[in-house]
């Protein structure tokens, strides 16, 4: 595929993507968010004496996401609950939509552009922090930088030095961070290592295929993967197995190709991955294919973020542990849930209030329990965290620390959509070489370390 083909083939999807997600968001807005789900976390309490308060007709707070799957949704309420204790004029629009289309969010990117290109942005919207937030939106001039909120609130100082490095742009914060996700984990079933005699999750692509012919022979698939969605998210955790964190970073700033024959080796591990994933995973969306390791005849495991956890959490599922994914020991692939301000919002006070909720510690330790993740803050209460999140908490400070590719931190937008659409052709043709190609291609167009 031509240059030409590729860009013609991304501005036909963006397009595709921006109608599907308009006429998404007239079936879900403007209602109001929903009131909060029950939770480990705190509720919300009554406003303080001090607290700030809004007049009986405040305005609105429209927040784009795209969290609607469970766990992310009972977290969100969490946010709103104490937002509308503090702010109880404002009127919440919770215009969320499912996080389909090319990459994780796709819709509502879609709809989001065509609102700020428009000029009509939402107070204020979900975004990962890095690339993804600069690129799109940063560089674009399209948000106001938060200097000023970071001072009244005192993020500077309570947001860990190595995340502080990827808010500031330019030497200003851009967005608030809500959390910390990470991405290289493999969520497996102890009931299908069992069945083979095994006493431990694979710790390299070798142990699992060996692992994985075992599972055959009893009649179970080895990894939950999807038909639509091009998987990758599991892709970027056999990049970062093949290259190490040394030289993942190199791969976005133009120093190692990807015409590198260790990609080749990547894409072929990935291309064997399909052998050993459950019957239907070509008929599997992105979103559905959580539900697969849930059944009696589950795949021994699934490389996901850790909002899986959430997810599984919120659906009482207990038969799952997790590790590192297989040959990322000591790695932590990142990336972070943030809102920012964009440029020209109707109601301005309403947005900041909204980031001040985000960042704080309350709506942290409201929001992160339930959702799976580990909060940005490094003050948050340790005992309202399950026994993942405290682990995750203690990998947080001791790994190498390198930003996830799928989830926005490590390249921009454009050669995300690329990538997945890559690897989206490659589950149907199953052709390395093509596939390897495409990326190169994506790689030039987006003109890294240049």
């Amino acid at each position: 595929m031509n240059g030409s083909e590729r860009i013609s083939r991304r501005s036909f999807l963006r397009l595709a993507g921006a109608g599907a997600a308009m006429t998404a968001l007239a079936a879900c807005a403007p209602a109001a968010a929903p009131a909060a789900a029950p939770s480990s976390a705190p509720a919300a309490d009554a406003p303080a004496a001090d607290a700030p308060t809004a007049a009986a007709d405040a305005g609105k707070l429209e927040v784009f996401s795209w969290w609607t799957a469970g766990g992310e949704v009972e977290g969100l309420n969490n946010m709103f609950a104490i937002y509308e204790r503090d702010y109880p004029g404002v009127e919440i629009i919770n215009a969320a939509l499912a996080a389909q289309g090319a990459g994780q969010g796709g819709e509502m990117k879609a709809l989001l552009e065509t609102r700020m290109i428009g000029g009509d942005p939402p107070e204020t919207f979900q975004v990962h922090l890095g690339r993804e937030l600069i690129d799109s939106h940063v560089v674009a001039g399209r948000m106001e930088p938060l200097d000023d909120l970071y001072a009244s609130e005192g993020f500077n100082d309570i947001f860990p030095a190595d995340l502080m490095n990827v808010i500031l742009y330019d030497g200003h914060p851009w967005s608030v961070p809500v959390n910390i996700h990470r991405s290289n984990l493999m969520w497996y079933r102890p009931s299908r290592l069992e069945a083979i005699g095994a006493s431990a999750p694979p710790a390299s692509w070798d142990e699992f295929f060996t692992m994985a012919e075992a599972l055959k022979e009893k009649g179970f698939p080895g990894i939950a993967l999807s038909g639509t969605g091009g998987n990758g998210h599991t892709m970027e955790s056999v990049i970062l197995s093949v290259f190490g964190a040394a030289d993942w970073p190199k791969l976005f700033d133009g120093s190692i190709g990807w015409d590198d024959p260790r990609m080749t080796e990547s894409l072929e591990i990935m291309n064997r991955l399909y052998d050993y994933a459950q019957p239907d995973y070509l008929s599997q969306s992105g979103a559905g294919v959580n539900d697969v390791m849930m059944t009696d005849d589950s795949p021994l495991l699934m490389i996901s973020g850790d909002w899986l956890h959430g997810y599984f959490k919120s659906k009482e599922f207990t038969d799952y542990t997790w590790a590192a994914s297989p040959g990322t020991d000591g790695v932590y692939l990142l990336l972070s849930d943030s809102f920012g301000l964009p440029k020209g919002v109707k109601y301005r006070d309403n947005a900041i209030n909204w980031l001040k909720v985000c960042g704080s510690k309350e709506g942290q330790d409201a929001f992160n329990p339930i959702k799976g993740s580990i909060p940005a803050r490094t003050d948050a209460d340790p005992s309202l965290y399950d026994e993942y999140q405290l682990w995750a908490m203690e990998e947080w400070k001791t790994q190498t620390l390198v930003g996830s590719l799928q989830h926005g931190a490590a390249a921009k937008q454009s050669f995300l959509l690329d990538y997945d659409l890559a690897l989206n052709d490659m589950v149907a043709t199953r052709d390395v070489a093509a596939t390897q190609a495409a990326l190169v291609v994506a790689a030039e167009e987006a003109a890294f370390g240049q």
